[in-house]
């Protein structure tokens, strides 16, 4: 993957938990995401897959990640395998 584009559900969600965020509560098609130092909690749809690219982007901002790092994690994970 080279470019930020749309991710599937499940690789956000591994994403989340390689950076250390805990799911702490799900409620109505939403799933909140916190990890200690955190401003606010990252929020997720469970119902839309694949995530749009702007919400990845929206998250990444929220846990202080860059979308490089995101794209070399994803490309290290599909190296990986």
């Amino acid at each position: 993957m080279n470019r930020l584009k749309n991710i599937p559900l499940v690789l956000f969600k591994k994403f989340l938990v390689y950076k250390g965020l805990k799911l702490v509560k799900t409620e109505g098609g939403h799933e909140k995401w916190y990890s200690h130092g955190l401003l606010r909690p990252v929020i997720i749809q469970t119902h839309v897959d694949p995530v749009p690219e702007f919400k990845v982007r929206n998250c990444l901002k929220t846990m202080g990640s860059q979308p490089k790092e995101f794209l070399e994690w994803v490309n290290h994970i599909k190296n990986g395998r």
